[in-house]
């Protein structure tokens, strides 16, 4: 059996082996760390969780004596790929391929044993019912802390902020990936989705979205009523807002060439291209001074930190301001981003 195999022939891995991985959509709970594979003296696997389902994994192979290894790596990588998917689904991990003994730490948790550490994967899924993904082989870090050190009160900090509730309708939404979280700020990965816009007047207005709601509602060349989405969008194509779109989402199974003309000029069709975006969220009603304010403050956290903003800026509002408490409305401030690597 290949398990089996591989148990009884990885007995001095590489130094500097990692595997990183990262999910759907805020993480809760990183740098968890294990010592897995049988042999094996010493490994550390982090996984990211999150009340929005982001996750990662990380597993690092120390360096081992004696110094020359005999260890087939791409055999190795191979079978963590396959393995570690399974951490969060019904299946889960290869358990007899891993040691009993564990060296797990993240700046909120620790555990010796394999038994900790899936009893803390399996109290992981019972309240985030996380969807995983693992990615490339690399390490990782807790992005929003500036020390990830078991016991950090930053980290148990950052842990409560992300437990911030925001109410966010159940409703169809534009598909994306996280790929970094930062202390005050995410990266995500937006996959192609199509809107129906119109002349906007401003980032917090709302000028235009009774046109746009009457094509989804049936008023277009076929009459077809299309089901709702969140969020409303407006878009600043400058930095000074001086044109501002109004965009509503459409349903990812939507075609652009099947969906039906708008019987109103000013409304367009089109297609948001697959992008990388800096967002930031917030509570609270979005007022054209704090939507600003937020833009500012993201754009400076991007430089600060290295990466290269885009021109303009988009705001998300998922909730019908009329039938939602302002404290747990869910806004969002989102950068389009240039040359984004993870390296």
């Amino acid at each position: 059996m290949a398990i089996e195999h591989l148990r009884n022939h990885i007995f001095r891995p590489t130094p500097g082996l990692c595997v990183c991985s990262r999910r759907l959509n805020t993480a809760i709970f990183d740098g968890i760390s294990l010592s897995p594979l049988k042999s094996l003296k010493r490994t550390n696997i982090a996984v990211k969780a999150s009340r929005k389902l982001k996750f990662g994994v990380r597993l690092s192979l120390a360096e081992q004596s004696p110094p020359k290894s005999t260890v087939d790596v791409q055999r190795l990588v191979d079978f963590l790929y396959d393995d570690l998917p399974h951490l969060f689904d019904d299946k889960g991990i290869d358990r007899t391929a891993y040691d009993e003994r564990v060296t797990f730490r993240d700046p909120i948790t620790r555990h010796d044993t394999i038994s900790g550490y899936l009893f803390n994967i399996a109290l992981l899924k019972k309240l985030f019912q996380p969807d995983f993904n693992l990615h490339w082989v690399k390490q990782d870090y807790w992005d929003s802390l500036k020390k990830s050190d078991y016991f950090s009160l930053e980290g148990l900090f950052d842990v409560l902020k992300q437990l911030r509730y925001y109410k966010t309708p159940d409703l169809e939404s534009p598909k994306y990936q996280i790929l970094k979280r930062a202390a005050t700020y995410e990266v995500r990965k937006y996959f192609p989705f199509i809107v129906v816009e119109t002349k906007g007047d401003k980032l917090s207005g709302s000028a235009g979205f009774n046109d746009l709601a009457g094509y989804i509602f049936g008023k277009n060349s076929t009459s077809e009523k299309i089901p709702m989405t969140t969020p409303v969008f407006t878009q600043a194509f400058d930095d000074e807002t001086s044109k501002v779109s109004i965009q509503i989402v459409l349903p990812l199974e939507k075609d652009m060439k099947r969906l039906p003309d708008p019987n109103q000029e000013g409304i367009s069709l089109r297609k948001v291209e697959e992008s990388i975006i800096a967002v930031s969220k917030f509570s609270g009603k979005p007022t054209e001074d704090v939507v600003c304010e937020k833009e500012k403050q993201l754009r400076s956290n991007l430089i600060k930190d290295g990466l290269k903003p885009k021109m303009g800026c988009l705001l998300a509002r998922y909730n019908d301001p009329g039938r939602t408490w302002s404290f747990t409305m869910r806004n969002e401030v989102l950068i389009r981003l240039e040359q984004f690597t993870l390296d």
